[in-house]
């Protein structure tokens, strides 16, 4: 009995470090969110472990505390979700960022030398109305 209960912690133990191995990389916020989720569910199941193993039914209120907060957690995190726009969900890369820091100074070097040496669009020439 007693290597029944070993083998189901160390699955609980190896299902909730994958699951953070996965809210790290996961790269939208719906993929951190299901992650955190299996962790919640994994703390659940060994608190109900610990519970069968020990004979305390004391514990369920306890259970049904941290059903809540998983339940409560997920709900709120799909209605956030629901209005995020396109592409903001999704963390991005170093290189993705560097690459977007790199391309905005090139753009603003390019504003900044067409505006110093005069080569810009800008033709001039008053406000409507204006006498010269």
């Amino acid at each position: 009995m007693s290597w029944i209960i070993a083998a189901c912690g160390v699955l609980l133990t190896a299902g909730a470090v994958l699951a953070v191995v996965r809210a790290e990389k996961g790269p939208s916020i719906l993929d951190r969110t299901v992650a955190l989720d299996i962790v919640v569910t994994t703390m659940i199941a060994a608190v109900a472990l610990y519970a069968a193993v020990e004979r305390r039914a004391d514990v369920v209120p306890v259970l049904v505390v941290l059903s809540l907060v998983g339940f409560v957690g997920s709900v709120t995190v799909a209605r956030f979700a629901s209005v995020e726009p396109e592409g903001e969900g999704r963390v991005r890369t170093r290189e993705e960022v560097a690459a977007e820091d790199k391309a905005r100074r090139e753009a603003e070097e390019e504003e900044e030398r067409r505006r110093v040496s005069g080569t810009d669009e800008h033709h001039g020439g008053g406000a409507e109305g204006e006498v010269r």
